[in-house]
């Protein structure tokens, strides 16, 4: 039997859960963490290794993957809506991720997406704590 969604869809639901949870309008505001460069940029990374997306801002999203690493993805241009919403879904046809995918911001209130934006390389990082 075969699932009633595409794999990339589900793919792309399960990300959107992993964003961090919406949190009061100051926590929403919060400075974009200090990165260190740990490695060439990536065009690409496996679904399958994603476990967190935590949105930094209009233009900044680190990506958590298996082994507790780092990928920072600064968008080329701002997302609006990304940094107040934190959440946003992807459809890929491909079981990576990609700099040219694009993601589209959700809403909180309401089912309604809003602006669609390109991705850029991943570029492993070390984070400040």
């Amino acid at each position: 039997m075969r699932p009633l969604l595409p794999t990339a869809f589900l793919a792309a639901v399960a990300l959107a859960a992993l964003a961090t949870a919406p949190g009061t309008a100051r926590d929403r505001r919060a400075a974009v963490p200090v990165a260190t460069p740990a490695g060439k940029p990536q065009a690409c990374v496996p679904i399958q290794s994603l476990r967190e997306s935590l949105v930094r801002s209009d233009s900044v999203i680190d990506f958590r993957v298996s082994g507790n690493r780092y990928y920072r993805v600064v968008l080329p241009q701002g997302c609006p809506g990304l940094g107040f919403e934190r959440r946003f879904s992807y459809a890929t046809s491909l079981s990576q991720l990609c700099a040219n995918d694009i993601i589209t911001v959700l809403y909180q209130a309401g089912p309604t997406r809003g602006a669609s934006c390109g991705l850029a390389p991943f570029q492993p990082v070390t984070i400040a704590r």
